[in-house]
């Protein structure tokens, strides 16, 4: 308790803790974008049920591997290297890595997952034929057995999990601030997993946009595996810029339908 006091007494943890909170609350967000998705595919009895067990399942992720924090570091070794050459850039680096770690694995199937399932849920939702996906308005939303959903969630929160951990233990060598992060990160993940997945089921233009933003994150997450770095403020921009225009779509539709009453009259 005294060496909490005296970590705790240093203003420049406390700026660490502050950042690293704010770290993992974006790299939080893909994985809350998934779970609302897969979540609204589920009867509504048991939405917040299977959000909550995701949402649980991730911070005990997290806290599982912030207790193993020797072999996550070491994820990042090499395991193995196909002994392809890259084109080499104006510095005389390859272009990509032929190297991979666990790590670059990891990144690798969960990107392939997370193209695989958000082109499956574009390609339903613009099928004119007999589709069974969420935006169906003849047949209603497709329902997804909890067992399937809790399955697809596990794997995605192993992918975020390994790549929220190795961002934390880069920022800072002090366990109890990663785990505060991690904590208060995941609890506000939990706090805003309900009002996300409930405003993407209200707007069915949200759950387009939301599936190109995982599309977009399984192909960085690829792009890492290969050793090609993208800065993450790109990224979150980009997603935040077209958040904004859906945003005003939104607004142009809800005053059109507005007026649309008052000119029948």
């Amino acid at each position: 308790m005294t060496d909490l006091i005296t970590l705790f007494s240093d203003p420049a943890v406390w700026a660490a803790l502050l950042t690293l909170i704010v770290m993992e609350v974006v790299l939080g967000i893909d994985n809350l974008v998934f779970i609302a998705i897969l979540s609204n595919k589920l009867p509504v009895e048991n939405r917040d049920r299977v959000r909550r067990i995701g949402i649980g399942l991730a911070l005990v992720m997290r806290l599982a591997l912030l207790s193993m924090i020797a072999w996550i570091v070491g994820l990042v070794h090499p395991v193995f290297d196909l002994g392809i050459t890259g084109t080499l850039d104006q510095h005389g680096t390859p272009s990509f890595e032929t190297a991979f770690s666990w790590r670059d694995i990891i990144l690798l199937v969960g990107g392939l997952f997370l193209m695989w399932k958000a082109t499956t849920e574009i390609h339903h939702s613009t099928d004119d034929h007999d589709s069974n996906d969420m935006l169906d308005k003849k047949k209603g939303p497709v329902m997804l057995g909890m067992g399937a959903a809790i399955v697809q969630i596990v794997m995605l929160d192993i992918v975020f999990s390994v790549d929220s951990i190795l961002t934390a233990v880069g920022m800072t060598d002090h366990l109890p601030v990663m785990v505060i992060a991690v904590v208060v990160a995941v609890g506000l993940m939990l706090v805003a997993a309900g009002p996300l997945g409930n405003f993407i089921n209200r707007n069915p233009s949200v759950v387009m946009l939301a599936l190109g933003f995982l599309l977009m994150i399984g192909m960085v997450l690829i792009a890492e595996a290969l050793g090609v770095h993208i800065p993450k403020g790109y990224i979150y921009a980009a997603m935040a810029f077209s958040g904004g225009v859906e945003a005003l779509n939104m607004r142009q539709r809800n005053v059109r339908a507005r007026k649309s009453p008052e000119e029948t009259l």
